[in-house]
């Protein structure tokens, strides 16, 4: 299916998603959210796609929300943009169990900055910047932000973005422990395939069962993260990509994953 909002191919199984509103700096609109939703449904579901790349077409990541949408009288009311829009999607990133990786080629601001942050890998462009902007127009961070940013910058640091919104740099944000690495400009996309391809041809039901284990890290004591290591590690070591990971390191040869 095509959706004219979201460029989306399949490359050495890899699921590249573009977000595709150049014009208005690919803020979202109704349109774009739902054909989002749909796009990471198909990369779940689909047993070519082992990875996920996640980027914006032209020069931004993703400007937020279109406020045109967000005050029409045709358009959907604020509560549904949250509910239909940006919690199914933050969902989605966080539960697929294969690695997303977020290539912010330009300006992340409101939700567009909280969607990147939900992503396992983020890497940013030099000029690229984050902004939680939803203070300049009176409203909170949504898009999953108030759980995520006090978890990568601490407390302190997320309450001061989120109520002053400044803009950060990609480097503030990479040495706040925002995001995974900043990168120059003209190597952004190929530095960020080349991860999500490496990502693709590892053991990614492992990865995707240390996703899971990093998840419910963030709500379990540590009683219950060490039952749950316990159980997930003798579900991974039933896997393929075991018996093919043990087999390669006695033979002294490189493993051909599958991702089973």
């Amino acid at each position: 299916m095509e959706y004219p909002t979201i460029k989306f191919s399949i490359e050495n199984n890899v699921g590249i998603i573009k977000l595709n509103r150049p014009d208005v700096l690919n803020s979202f609109n109704r349109d774009m959210a739902l054909a989002l939703q749909h796009v990471l449904d198909e990369c779940n579901h689909n047993q070519l796609v082992r990875a996920i790349l996640i980027t914006g077409e032209g020069r931004a990541f993703c400007a937020g929300q279109d406020l045109a949408e967000a005050i029409s009288s045709e358009g959907p009311e604020l509560q549904r943009i949250v509910k239909e829009h940006y919690n199914p999607i933050v969902l989605k990133i966080r539960t697929i169990e294969k690695p997303v990786v977020c290539a912010v080629n330009g300006v992340a601001a409101g939700a567009g900055a909280n969607i990147a942050l939900a992503c396992d890998i983020t890497l940013a462009s030099k000029s690229a910047s984050f902004i939680q902007a939803f203070s300049k127009i009176g409203l909170i961070p949504d898009s999953g932000g108030t759980f995520t940013l006090p978890r990568l910058v601490g407390i302190q640091k997320a309450s001061a973005l989120m109520m002053l919104g400044e803009k950060i740099s990609a480097s503030d944000a990479e040495e706040m422990n925002m995001i995974y690495k900043s990168i120059d400009d003209d190597q952004l996309m190929n530095e960020a395939v080349l991860l999500a391809q490496k990502l693709a041809a590892m053991p990614t039901k492992a990865i995707g069962l240390t996703k899971r284990a990093l998840n419910q890290s963030l709500v379990n004591n540590l009683n219950s993260q060490l039952n749950l290591e316990e159980e997930l590690q003798t579900e991974a070591g039933k896997s393929f990509d075991y018996n093919e990971g043990v087999k390669a390191f006695l033979e002294k040869r490189l493993p051909i994953f599958k991702g089973e």
